[in-house]
């Protein structure tokens, strides 16, 4: 499908507006920050959100934007999102430097002056409290309303309808020459089956459109600085973020987006050309996945279920870029908590009759045979051994895993068992496995596949929820 049929796919009984983008910079290190225009861009094509639902309720996301009338002080759009940023700021190379990244916020363009904010979350008490305000005039001379060079040919992977009634996917590849684009729309194919085969994305297939953009890269693959590699890839997707050897991130937002101008989206998979373990996942930014890798399916969805519905990682054993927190802050994300309310997890609604909590498991045990594994693993990557290497590992820790998590008291329970957010102690995690967990085969735990569920309503239908 190309970019026309995109356009009249779109133009439905009622035009809905364009989308309109404003890209900033956010500037700062751990103790301060700062917020500056870029451009205000009007994008290629139509705004594809659903007009039923312009207001964020699920209280999702380390930063929040609002959109206000400036007539009537009204609140007529909001998101919640996350950043590349607020991630960063909390690594220690942010106790010793400035630095900045390149943002953006979407919405249906204006047809009058408004005013937008940008919030951020307290660290004492988890309130948005304002960071930035601008005023945007949709007349301003200086709105680009210039269309960015196509990257190619819309590929209809799933249409199920219209994108305003539908929670819209972009699958966006990285790193692939033009004469790979056939791979590139395989490798996606690929991996929509695997999305269509979890729950609760399966149940809820119907509300999903998947759209493929394959921009020609000149080199096959991505850069990954730690091996000497550099590419300058379309989308400019790289393994090494903050220094971690599987963290695929780009940090061209403005090429980024102005790629994924030229398809309806409300969430972007960025699908790197690689063979080496990799992903990464910021909630309603994007998510990545490298597509070669034996354990594409295990992250595509795991790095999806932190894009699309701000999921925490559960694991805790794993080496991780981030500084712990100073305290136990009660976590924002849906599937982790430290258990500060008189030891009743946010979940509790789902809680399995009579079991504990905290819930008992046998956490030493699992440490013990996971430091052998970790200790195993940076020595593979030191020594720049095959990746063939690295994968029997990983199926090594998968059987053994499996044995000792499925042979726990409570396993299948939802219950809060200490273990989480990169932290052995003080956060706790709803089932003793999960996707946000382990690569293990195992679904996402209730919580999780509730907190996806209510996202999906957030964009797809009229308004009713569906369960």
């Amino acid at each position: 499908m190309h970019v026309t049929s995109v356009v009249a796919l779109l133009i439905v009984s009622a035009a809905p507006p364009r989308t309109f983008r404003i890209d900033y910079f956010h500037t700062g290190d751990a103790t301060e920050e700062r917020f500056s225009l870029d451009r205000l861009v009007l994008e290629p094509l139509p705004w594809p959100g659903n007009p039923a639902k312009p207001i964020d309720d699920t209280n999702l996301g380390k930063y929040f934007f609002e959109v206000h009338d400036r007539e009537t002080h009204r609140v007529i759009y909001s998101r919640g999102f996350s950043s590349i940023y607020g991630e960063w700021e909390t690594t220690p190379e942010a106790k010793d430097v400035h630095r900045t990244f390149h943002e953006s916020i979407r919405f249906p363009a204006p047809d009058a002056p408004l005013q937008v904010v940008i919030k951020k979350r307290d660290a004492k008490d988890n309130s948005f409290k304002e960071r930035w305000s601008l005023i945007v005039n949709p007349g301003d001379m200086f709105v680009d309303s210039s269309s960015p060079p196509s990257p190619g040919p819309v590929i209809a992977l799933q249409n199920k309808g219209s994108p305003s009634t539908k929670l819209d996917l972009l699958i966006l590849g990285d790193g692939y020459r033009a004469a790979e684009r056939p791979k590139c729309e395989k490798d996606a194919r690929r991996l929509m089956a695997v999305l269509f085969s979890r729950s609760p994305f399966k149940e809820r297939r119907d509300d999903f459109n998947l759209w493929g953009l394959c921009p020609a890269s000149e080199e096959s693959g991505i850069s990954r600085p730690s091996t000497g590699i550099h590419h300058r890839s379309p989308v400019g997707a790289t393994y090494d973020a903050f220094g971690s050897e599987r963290y695929i991130l780009t940090f061209d937002n403005r090429a980024f987006r102005d790629i994924a101008s030229w398809a309806p989206y409300d969430a972007v998979e960025i699908l790197a050309n690689g063979k080496t373990y990799g992903g990464g996942g910021i909630f309603n930014l994007y998510s990545t996945v490298a597509s070669d890798t034996l354990w594409a399916p295990y992250i595509f969805v795991h790095e999806l279920g932190h894009h699309l519905a701000g999921l925490a990682d559960e694991y805790f054993t794993s080496p991780s870029a981030y500084e712990s927190p100073t305290g136990r802050p009660e976590p924002w994300e849906p599937n982790v908590t430290g258990l500060h309310d008189a030891k009743s997890p946010k979940w509790r609604s789902l809680l399995s009759p009579g079991i504990p909590i905290p819930t008992p498991w046998h956490e030493e045990d699992f440490q013990s045979f996971e430091a052998g594994i970790q200790k195993r693993r940076k020595q593979i990557r030191a020594e720049r051994r095959p990746e063939s290497e690295m994968d029997a590992l990983f199926l090594e820790e998968k059987a053994e895993e499996t044995k000792l998590l499925s042979s726990e008291k409570y396993a299948g329970k939802l219950g809060a068992f200490e273990g989480a957010n990169y932290e052995s102690k003080g956060y706790f995690r709803p089932q003793t496995d999960c996707v946000m967990f382990s690569r293990d085969d195992v679904p996402f735990c209730a919580v999780c596949q509730d907190a996806i569920r209510r996202v999906i309503d957030l964009y797809a239908g009229s308004g009713q929820t569906k369960h």
